[in-house]
């Protein structure tokens, strides 16, 4: 029987998709899309700088209706000229790869948060913990 896993390390995801501060929404709400994902770290290099969330994408879309231009072309307008510098959360709660697994778990039920950046030294982005984890974890535990 296999350990039963203590560590951030041990369940966090390790292939990231990333976004850098100059890309538009355009390419946020695509990436989001295409990939399934609720939460995008932005980094510099390897280093973590922000997080970008479905539900900032939504606040940001629904915050800047313009009844006066169409759906369509202003939804694209919108996408092409705000950039995920302006949308990014910046005080991002971040977790190490050594933060035991409950530990984890306690803060994002504390802080109601989707998902905690797993970072080493100097802010180096090595993974995400999300609630998706947990639920793979939980199905593990209690057996298929």
């Amino acid at each position: 029987m296999a350990e039963t896993p203590r560590l951030v390390s041990d369940i966090m995801s390790r292939e990231l998709v990333t976004l850098r501060e100059e890309e538009n929404l355009e390419l946020l709400a695509d990436g989001l899309e295409r990939f399934g994902f609720r939460h995008l770290p932005v980094v510099d290099g390897e280093k973590l700088i922000g997080l970008v969330t479905q539900r900032d994408l939504l606040k940001a879309s629904m915050s800047s209706l313009n009844p006066s231009a169409t759906r369509t072309a202003f939804e694209a307008k919108l996408e092409q000229n705000i950039f995920v510098a302006q949308l990014m959360q910046r005080d991002v709660d971040t977790v190490s790869p050594d933060t035991t697994i409950a530990e984890a778990a306690r803060r994002m039920r504390d802080h109601k948060r989707g998902c905690l950046p797993v970072v080493e030294a100097d802010n180096k982005l090595v993974g995400i913990i999300t609630e998706t984890d947990f639920l793979d974890l939980a199905i593990q535990l209690l057996g298929d």
